[in-house]
């Protein structure tokens, strides 16, 4: 089968899961709806979101993204707390920095996993990416390591 119909139907169904886990609902018109603007979204942008990589590397970056969600939610969980501990604390223990980094990832589906997964995760904010692949990250104190989490990424993109 021809990489970019793969690719298209592949878009098609991540866009209509997606459709279905955010709207909640599954009435006729619903479903219409998801399939009608998957289909659309899908044609309109399928060589963006997969690129015209084979199937194989597809499958495995796809199935190493979901296991890294439930560590990043539970990073993003363990940095609620740490906010909230540093916020309520008497002695305010915040020391903002910035920090520029290169993580070296290869691919702009890793970069925007690494920055979007930053963002998330409360007490730190990717501000700018300075030049491609360089980030610029302000954190609420100092030394936040980025290590762990730019190693999963690049686990992710099959490093």
């Amino acid at each position: 089968m021809e990489k970019s119909f793969m690719s298209f139907i592949l878009t098609f169904i991540l866009m209509f899961i997606f459709w279905v886990l955010l709207s909640g609902h599954f009435g006729l018109i619903l479903m219409v709806s998801a399939v009608v603007f998957s289909l659309l979204v899908a044609y309109l942008s399928h060589d963006l979101l997969l690129g015209r990589a084979s199937l194989s590397a597809l499958v495995g970056t796809s199935v190493r993204f979901l296991v890294y969600l439930p560590w990043l939610f539970w990073e993003i969980a363990v940095a609620n707390f740490d906010v909230i501990y540093r916020t309520l604390h008497p002695g305010m223990l915040i020391d903002p920095e910035m920090v520029t980094f290169d993580p070296k990832l290869k691919s702009d589906v890793g970069i925007t996993i690494l920055a979007n997964s930053i963002t998330l995760t409360p007490g730190t904010v990717t501000v700018v990416a300075v030049k491609k692949g360089d980030f610029k990250v302000h954190s609420l104190t100092k030394g936040a390591d980025m290590g762990p989490m730019v190693k999963k990424v690049k686990w992710i993109e099959g490093e």
